[in-house]
C-alpha cells in the first residue's frame, strides 16, 4: 500500500509540474539592473525565498559543523581507498542511469551503461576497481530529473530541501521517482537490509564533498550573495546535465544536489 501512496503522491506532484509550474518561471519579471547576477538567476522562480534561505542556513551550518570536516578526514585515507569507494558507489547509480538514458531515447548511452555494471560488478570486484572505463565504457550520468526535462517538464519554483539542498519541483519529484524505483535500494530492503539506504545515501555525499572542498570554500568565502551563488550554480549544474554539456561546467556543491542513491 505505501508504494502506491509514493506513486499517487508523486503522480500529484508531477501534474502540477507539467500543468501549473512548468511555465510559472516563463512568466516572472526580473529587471536585471537591480542586482548583479548570471543569466541563468534571471532564469530563477523562487516565490519562497524566505524559507528557503532560512533552510539553506541550516544546510550551510550543518555542512560546516558534520559534513565538511567529516570530507576532509575521508580525504586523509589513502587513495586506493577513496577510488575504490567512489567506483563502488557510481557503480551503483548505473541501473537508474541506464534506465533514464533509455527514457531519454540514448540507447546507445544505455548500453554502455550496461556493460559498464556489469564488467565492474564482475571484473571490477563489485565495482571497486573500475575497470570499464579502461575499455572505453565511461560514466553518463542521467536521473528523473533530467528525464522528466527532456519529456518537456519545467522547472517549477525553487527549493531548498533539508540536508539534500537546492532542488525544485521536477528535479524533487525526479528524486521521489528514484526513491522508489532504485533496484539496489528495493533489493537491500527486501533483504531486511534497509539500513542500507541511508548510509549509501551519506557515503555519496561524503565523496561527493570530498571532491570539491576547495572549491566550495572559495564560493563560500568570496560570494556577496552564498545563497544567490548557490542557486545560480545549481541552475547552471542541472542545465548544463540536461543539455549533457556538463564537463564545462562547476562541480556540483554540498548539499546542493545530493542524490538520493
Amino acid at each position: 500500500m505505501n508504494i502506491f501512496k509514493s506513486i499517487f503522491l508523486a503522480f500529484i506532484i508531477l501534474l502540477f509540474s507539467l500543468n501549473v509550474f512548468a511555465s510559472a518561471s516563463d512568466d516572472v519579471k526580473t529587471d536585471s539592473d537591480d542586482f548583479e547576477t548570471t543569466v541563468y538567476e534571471d532564469e530563477v522562480y523562487d516565490p519562497f525565498e524566505g524559507v528557503n534561505r532560512a533552510i539553506f542556513s541550516f544546510n550551510n551550518s550543518a555542512d560546516k559543523v558534520v559534513l565538511e570536516p567529516i570530507a576532509k578526514g575521508y580525504k586523509k585515507l589513502p587513495p586506493p581507498i577513496q577510488s575504490g569507494v567512489g567506483n563502488f558507489i557510481n557503480n551503483l547509480k548505473l541501473p537508474l542511469a541506464a534506465v533514464n538514458q533509455l527514457l531519454q531515447g540514448q540507447g546507445k548511452n544505455a548500453m554502455e551503461s550496461t556493460g559498464r555494471f556489469l564488467v565492474n560488478s564482475t571484473i571490477g570486484i563489485f565495482g571497486l576497481i573500475d575497470v570499464a572505463d579502461d575499455i572505453g565504457l565511461n560514466q553518463k550520468e542521467e536521473d528523473f530529473g533530467q528525464t522528466l526535462a527532456t519529456w518537456g517538464v519545467g522547472d517549477g519554483f525553487y527549493i531548498v530541501l533539508p540536508l539534500f539542498g537546492p532542488s525544485n519541483l521536477r528535479d524533487t519529484t525526479g528524486m521521489l521517482m528514484t526513491m522508489m524505483t532504485d533496484p539496489i535500494n528495493a533489493y537491500a530492503a527486501s533483504q531486511g537490509e534497509a539500513w542500507a539506504i541511508p548510509m549509501r545515501t551519506a557515503a555519496n555525499a561524503i565523496d561527493q564533498r570530498s571532491q570539491i572542498i576547495d572549491e566550495v570554500n572559495a564560493l563560500r568565502n568570496n560570494s556577496v550573495d552564498y545563497y544567490a551563488a548557490v542557486r545560480s550554480s545549481y541552475y547552471q549544474n542541472r542545465k548544463a546535465a540536461i543539455m549533457n554539456t556538463d564537463d564545462d561546467v562547476l562541480t556540483p556543491l554540498p548539499l546542493i544536489s545530493i542524490e538520493f542513491e
